[in-house]
């Protein structure tokens, strides 16, 4: 099993930024792919951003694009959402999410084997 922690979400004003942290325990793997999903009220999940094991390998939706990156670092477990000029649209609850091998359908939440809880993130206009 793996376990799939978020934090970092918060209030922030439109035009701030936040960071995300995924921390990941239990089982892990070593050729995984890690992503983030948003999901709005009244809203499906829909797909962030996503990163391979190794880093080369990064995907972004085109509503992000340019304002969020996806960096992890394989040796703390640990998965980031970096988070610029946000705007209202932003809001919701992000979840971080893990397959178990590789992927290359990372847009899509059944690709994904484990997710975190999710957390908040509410951007005022």
């Amino acid at each position: 099993q793996v376990q799939l922690v978020e934090s970092g979400g918060g209030l922030v004003q439109a035009g701030g930024s936040l960071r995300l942290s995924c921390a990941a325990s239990g089982r892990t793997f070593s050729n995984n792919v890690m992503g983030w999903f948003r999901q709005a009220p009244g809203n499906e999940r829909e797909f962030v951003a996503a990163i391979n094991w190794r880093g080369s390998s990064t995907y972004y939706a085109d509503s992000v694009l340019g304002r969020f990156t996806i960096p992890r670092d394989n040796a703390k477990n640990t998965v980031y959402l970096q988070m610029n000029r946000l705007q209202p649209e932003d809001t919701a609850v992000y979840y971080c999410a893990a397959t178990v091998g590789p992927s290359n359908k990372v847009t899509r939440p059944s690709s994904y084997d484990y997710w975190g809880q999710g957390t908040q993130v509410t951007v005022s206009s």
